[in-house]
């Protein structure tokens, strides 16, 4: 098969904005890979579906090996997989730590690590991480101690990789968001949500899916992360 187009790998790709994500670079013609938990196959041949947990370094060692073997080559590697735990700091159990830990970073630095090896052999690619904009400025109200510490720590790793691989061929960057309207928000909790942000709305998916497509074709741009929450990251 010809290698020639670019591919793209996608984490949390089933549904919300990893969803976005698989359609947006197939209407750029990049063949994707897509996992998730939870996946099935589409009746693409251009889309490729593996499932498994991504915060298993087993699961992240097929992915980029079956990438390679169907694909041969990796171009894009978009870090969508994530969850969200509001509590209060003291009330986090440890199973909600390790759960936490195990998507937001074993699920960030096990398949980025198998596909800078791969980047750096072709001399070239881009990686972008899903954060969040409560890193920058916490929200009262809004318990976020552990994704702050997930998160955060992947908006600092975004900026520790692009200078490493600066000259390298390998950008990296992440985009910030705000609250970003989906299926997991409730429609009772909309107002509340909306009004959190300065321009009293919730983003919506094709807000992120634009700002990874402008990362992505944005050849002098790494070590970035761009915010893209209604103006929070600005203030209130």
């Amino acid at each position: 098969m010809s290698n020639e187009r670019k591919v793209a790998i996608i984490t949390g790709g089933s549904q919300g904005i990893g969803a976005g994500l698989v359609k947006a670079y197939r209407d750029r013609n990049y063949r994707v890979v897509a996992t998730s938990r939870s996946i099935k196959q589409s009746g693409d041949p251009d889309i490729f579906a593996i499932s498994g947990d991504i915060s298993d370094p087993e699961t992240a060692e097929r992915v980029v090996k079956e990438t390679i073997s169907r694909f041969g080559r990796i171009d894009t590697l978009v870090n969508n997989a994530g969850i969200f735990i509001a509590k209060p700091f003291t009330e986090y159990t440890a199973e909600d730590f390790a759960s936490k830990i195990a998507t937001n970073v074993a699920g960030f630095f096990h398949i980025t690590q198998g596909v800078v090896a791969e980047m750096l052999k072709q001399g070239s690619g881009h990686i972008v991480s899903i954060t969040t904009s409560l890193t920058d400025n916490p929200v009262a109200g809004v318990p976020s101690v552990l994704a702050n510490l997930t998160k955060g720590g992947i908006n600092s790793a975004t900026k520790s990789l692009a200078i490493e691989y600066a000259t390298r061929g390998i950008r990296v960057n992440a985009v910030s968001p705000g609250i970003i309207s989906t299926p997991m928000h409730a429609p009772e909790t909309h107002e509340f949500l909306a009004g959190l942000h300065p321009v009293k709305h919730m983003g919506e998916i094709r807000d992120i899916v634009d700002a990874v497509l402008y990362l992505e074709s944005a050849g002098f741009v790494t070590g970035e992360i761009l915010h893209v929450d209604g103006g929070q990251s600005a203030g209130h």
